[in-house]
């Protein structure tokens, strides 16, 4: 198989769990581990079925806003929050210099979307993304697998096949994604079939060399509630079905990323779709959002879709900032979209019933009882802020300001 022993059991002794467990999903596709042969600093993570829901951090910077200080901080700042993976989703400046410090700096998994770097490339040459080939496509591809990336997003699954529906189903944001977008262009455009599933066996044996995983796209993903579900969603969703199946008999690992924004209603069902029409494989979630509202807050708005999603069985979620619909993230930002998502995996994996997913908790609560505030604090998904929190209320060693002297727990003799 692609995943050496090592990997195999380092993976499995992370998530506590028996090395044959974590060898028999990687054999079915049910579970990938990330790590790219070539990028010898980054720990191996596992993500899939049976396993802690993992969050990822998007990085990179944009057209009007490109410090590479600032992206390498997010970087630091993602792997001491407890982030799993990052994403490098640069579209500004020297893409390729940034991507190499990234890989070189960061000890956890980097993706990154190829399609990206491709058009910003032929941009900086004066020309459109129409010109773009197939050839110059997949060597971007390839430039970021023998740099060390780790899975790379590639939107497959939006074919020509797929066109009409979109053109026939007016949805009230079209395409949201910019990849599925740079792509819905090139096809118009040059009346051809999307590169990446036209030769979609190259870009299997490409990635085999280097064991990466590929994380399936969705270029037609919702962008809004009223969007969600709808047949263009679904079409693409039945392509990549069959994508992840030929991954498999090559021996390609392979995830599928989801939504979007859903309504809360239909988070259950989309997993339970992907995960019938897609043998199982990882389901990798943008927040999902539950609604459209709350600018600002996004990031509130995405922990409670990643909550269910997560703990209907989607196995990774993405991290949305309160940035999100905005403007590019600073360094709060991140902060407060990284604690949001790690929220709302944990609060999955005590639903799914994953090891000892419960036992931070009940270690936290048996501390709150004894009122031993340090160690309540250190056991907290942010020590920082619970420790500024509770210095702020200037409160003694056996009450909080918000009972005091009518505190339950310290009148409670059970």
């Amino acid at each position: 198989m692609i995943m050496t022993d090592k990997e195999i059991q380092k993976v499995a002794q992370e998530e506590g769990l028996d090395s044959a467990f974590v060898r028999k999903g990687v054999e079915e596709g049910t579970i990938v581990i990330l790590k790219n042969r070539l990028h010898k600093c980054a720990k191996p993570v596992g993500v899939g079925k049976g396993l802690k829901t993992k969050i990822n951090v998007n990085l990179g910077t944009s057209p009007d806003r490109v410090n590479f200080d600032l992206e390498l901080k997010k970087l630091k700042l993602s792997i001491q929050l407890g982030a799993d993976t990052v994403m490098d989703l640069s579209t500004g400046g020297e893409i390729k210099d940034l991507r190499q410090e990234i890989l070189k700096e960061s000890k956890i998994p980097v993706g990154t979307v190829p399609i990206y770097e491709a058009v910003c490339r032929l941009a900086q040459n004066g020309k459109s993304l129409v010109e773009m080939t197939r050839d110059s496509l997949f060597s971007v591809i390839e430039d970021h697998l023998k740099s060390g990336v780790d899975f790379l997003t590639v939107h497959c699954g939006l074919t020509r096949r797929v066109l009409p529906i979109i053109d026939e189903k007016k949805r009230t944001t079209g395409i949201v994604s910019r990849g599925g977008s740079f792509l819905y262009r090139w096809m118009r455009h040059n009346r051809k079939e999307n590169p990446l599933y036209e030769s979609y066996d190259d870009l299997l044996d490409m990635t085999k060399e280097y064991n990466a995983t590929l994380s399936l796209g969705d270029g037609l993903r919702p962008g809004s509630i009223a969007d969600s579900t709808d047949r263009t969603q679904v079409e693409e969703l039945l392509i990549l079905g069959e994508l992840v199946d030929r991954a498999k008999n090559k021996g390609v690992q392979a995830m599928v990323e989801g939504p979007g924004h859903i309504p809360i209603h239909e988070i259950e069902a989309n997993v339970l779709l992907e995960k019938k029409l897609c043998q199982g494989a990882p389901f990798y979630v943008l927040g999902p959002l539950v609604i459209d509202c709350a600018p600002g807050y996004d990031h509130i708005v995405s922990a409670i879709g990643g909550a269910v999603a997560g703990s209907a069985g989607a196995d990774f979620l993405c991290y949305v900032t309160p940035s999100e619909h905005l403007g590019l993230p600073d360094l709060e930002d991140v902060r407060e979209g990284i604690i949001a998502s790690k929220i709302a995996a944990h609060a999955a994996d005590i639903a799914k019933g994953v090891a000892k997913a419960k036992d931070q908790d009940n270690l936290i609560s048996q501390a709150r009882k004894k009122f031993d505030w340090d160690r309540m604090i250190s056991l907290s998904l942010d020590p920082e802020r619970a420790r500024k929190k509770r210095g702020e209320v200037g409160s003694d060693s056996r009450k909080c300001t918000m009972c005091g002297e009518f505190c339950a727990m310290r009148e409670n003799i059970i």
